[in-house]
């Protein structure tokens, strides 16, 4: 069996992204309510998400997903893992 590089994820925190990076959420690690609020917005393993903006001040990271704009805080972007391939 031949493993490629390309098949191996590139495993990053949301939190980590550079601004105008697109990645593939892998994981949620949240507890239920948050998980499930994530989930409302779009973001579940699988989704593209593009990292918008980083409001350093604010501990805030404006993400899209699909044609919807949303603001996380950093400690939420922190519990969502992505690959960044």
């Amino acid at each position: 069996m031949n493993i490629n590089e390309k098949d191996i994820a590139t495993k990053k925190l949301l939190s980590q992204c550079e601004r105008g990076k697109k990645v593939k959420v892998l994981k949620l690690n949240a507890d239920s309510a948050l998980k499930q609020r994530l989930i409302s917005f779009g973001i579940m393993k699988g989704a593209a998400v593009e990292i918008l903006e980083h409001a350093p001040g604010k501990s805030t990271i404006e993400v899209k997903v699909g044609k919807m704009r949303i603001a996380l805080r950093a400690k939420e972007a922190e519990l969502i893992e992505v690959d960044d391939k």
